[in-house]
């Protein structure tokens, strides 16, 4: 493709973002969200058809958690590539081409969702699925230069949030389709997409834009993967966007499995965690913005270890209302974690430049390069943490017929992301220039 190509964008300077920068950057960040969201939509699609997948398909809890956990896999290991493709093809292009790609396994579903279709040959399609979740590292890595620093948490927030109300929106279509036709027309939710997925690369084709300034930088890279903070990071990632993820994934069928639900009362609950979690992203992002990310970030693990407590409590009490209030917590926390770890990327990187000595424009150039090069990595070990809680729960029901023993391994977990926050951006935190030098609240 050729695209459209913009060739200077420096959006560090007040009266370029000013005159020209910011109206550009909010028209690609709304297209992008659109993309994204469907993007989010194709790759949790399984956590909706699992539920329509009755007696007659043959398929007991632990292989629906199989191809729930596959479709994870795959969004988490193209999310690399497509970090990289949007400074090889433009992030227009590819936005464009990611999109189109989403009719392969949506058809394919279509093609295959009915019973008498091969165990394998749903693990195949619900693979394909995966490379929706790809969407989210292109979509992150080009919105991340578009924006200034002193906006990035908000933009990134907002962009990834919008993009993971697809999960919520997925679900509830499907509940719309149970609700109103029962659990036998499958069909009727991968039919509604497929003109909505046209319609996003359509769109991104019509309004968005290529930056020539952006370039894959092999050294940014291979910088970024030495760093110890690009694995801190993804640890704490795994901690949040893993968590929202793999829950949103799981969620229908733990309480099918473990609470008894039908399709539909499981559908008509499924949707509610997902939706609070992605609309509170943002907020993550502007409180990080002001307060600091990694304060926010440490608060947002003490409060998730203390719902999964709740939610143990309430599993090992069989407590159907008290389950549902913590599990809810849990998303809502994700949420506001998502957006805080993800405004804390390019703050540590300009941080250390600037701790290098460079001036402020350099070290705004060092950071975006680091940390375009880092997201992509991080959002791909953050998303195979999603992987781990499917896989945590197949192992927990098929040994114990309950999730809770699962829970006390995330209960675990969360506490050392705790100690980890703590102990790197906060216990003994380096000197770093004040708010008013760098614009925003310090990491």
């Amino acid at each position: 493709m050729a695209g459209r190509w913009i060739e200077t964008w420096e959006p560090e300077d007040e009266t370029f973002w000013r005159e020209k920068g910011e109206r550009v950057a909010r028209r690609n960040l709304w297209f992008s969200v659109l993309s994204e969201h469907i993007g989010f939509s194709i790759w949790t699609l399984w956590s909706v058809m699992v539920l329509f997948m009755g007696p007659e398909y043959g398929i007991d809890p632990a292989g629906k958690f199989f191809l729930i956990s596959t479709a994870t896999l795959v969004g988490a290991l193209v999310r690399v590539p497509y970090t990289f493709a949007v400074a090889r093809f433009g992030g227009r292009n590819w936005t464009v081409f990611s999109a189109v790609s989403l009719l392969v396994p949506t058809l394919a579903a279509f093609w295959v969702m009915e019973p008498g279709t091969s165990y394998a040959t749903f693990v195949a399609v619900a693979a394909l699925t995966g490379i929706g979740g790809g969407n989210f590292a292109s979509s992150m890595t080009n919105i991340n230069a578009f924006f200034p620093l002193r906006r990035k948490g908000w933009a990134l927030g907002l962009n990834a949030g919008g993009g993971n109300i697809g999960v919520p929106v997925v679900q509830l279509v499907g509940l719309l389709v149970i609700g109103t036709l029962g659990a036998s027309h499958p069909r009727i939710v991968l039919g509604v997409y497929i003109p909505l997925i046209v319609l996003a690369a359509v769109c991104a084709a019509l309004y968005m834009d290529n930056l020539r300034p952006v370039k894959n930088d092999t050294g940014a890279a291979l910088e970024a993967v030495r760093d110890p903070h690009t694995w801190i990071m993804a640890a704490l990632y795994i901690g949040t966007f893993g968590s929202f993820i793999g829950y949103s994934f799981a969620f229908g069928l733990v309480l099918q499995t473990q609470f008894g639900r039908t399709p539909l009362q499981a559908a008509s609950l499924t949707f509610i965690g997902p939706l609070l979690g992605s609309l509170i992203r943002p907020v993550g992002g502007r409180l990080a913005d002001r307060y600091g990310g990694a304060r926010i970030t440490l608060a947002t693990f003490a409060a998730m270890a203390a719902a999964t407590g709740v939610v143990i409590h309430a599993s090992g009490n069989a407590s159907l209302p008290v389950f549902l209030t913590g599990f809810t917590a849990l998303f809502v926390l994700t949420g506001l974690g998502n957006g805080s770890t993800y405004k804390m990327i390019p703050g540590i990187f300009h941080a250390k430049a600037l701790a290098r000595g460079l001036d402020a424009d350099a070290a705004a150039a060092h950071g975006r390069r680091l940390s375009g090069a880092a997201m992509g990595l991080i959002g791909a070990v953050g998303a195979l943490g999603g992987l781990a809680i499917n896989l945590a729960f197949r192992q927990s029901f098929q040994a114990a017929g309950t999730g809770t023993a699962a829970f006390w391994s995330f209960l675990a977990f969360y506490g050392v992301c705790f100690t980890l926050t703590w102990a790197v951006y906060l216990r003994r935190p380096a000197p770093v220039p004040t708010r008013a030098q760098l614009g925003y609240a310090e990491v």
